[in-house]
């Protein structure tokens, strides 16, 4: 019996030229493709096939970070097949991608269209919104209200880049909550202006982690 070893399967082929021929999966190497072309020659069936898995265990080798990723063996061996341009005669131990579907586009993913009134403050604060306007008064209900302000007041700043007038969020708060939130200016404090711009500016929030050093 034959028994691969990976150190003279490699050497065995080291012969192969680097200028010839395009590397099918450039990420293994020209030596995997060697050893792939090698396995093609191999007129034993059974020879073949323990040449393979060899190969198998060696590119899993090039990459012991992804062992524990699903699926990650079943790539391996779509790749021996891919890089034998689907020429090995072989038993597989899973079914192997089809040559007519590797250059398939994927399917495309559904972006959502949630209807946006404004698009400064994006869609998920918009439905925070929503949620908080039906909740119970009281403590927490105030306490999300003004978290949410602020963060309006923070996206809009950073949309509109000049002093944001409250009483501006305030009027977005309530037509956002269908009337169900109304704030009053003076009982209700935001973040200042000038202190959303500082947090947003890269040379403050470095100075300021010097400062507290």
């Amino acid at each position: 019996m034959h028994y691969y070893n990976p150190v003279n399967l490699a050497q065995d082929q080291m012969n192969y030229p680097s200028s010839e021929g395009k590397l099918i999966l450039p990420e293994y190497g020209r030596n995997i493709q060697q050893m792939v072309n090698h396995a093609l020659t191999i007129e034993d069936r059974e020879e073949r096939s323990r040449c393979v898995r060899t190969i198998i265990n060696i590119m899993g080798n090039m990459f012991p970070y992804l062992r524990d990723v699903n699926d990650f063996k079943h790539k391996l061996w779509d790749h021996v097949a891919i890089m034998s341009q689907f020429q090995l005669d072989i038993d597989f131990p899973y079914e192997i991608v089809k040559p007519e579907n590797l250059n398939n586009p994927p399917e495309r993913v559904p972006y959502p269209r949630n209807k946006m009134h404004y698009m400064h403050y994006g869609s998920t604060l918009e439905r925070m919104i929503e949620r908080v306007a039906d909740y119970e008064e009281g403590e927490e209900r105030t306490e999300l209200i003004r978290l949410i302000a602020n963060q309006m007041k923070k996206c809009f700043q950073a949309w509109n880049k000049e002093v944001v007038d409250n009483r501006k969020i305030f009027a977005d708060l309530k037509e956002l909550s269908n009337g169900k939130i109304e704030l009053e200016e003076d009982s209700f404090r935001l973040v200042e202006s000038r202190d959303v711009y500082n947090n947003h500016n890269p040379a403050n929030r470095k100075n300021y982690k010097m400062r507290k050093k």
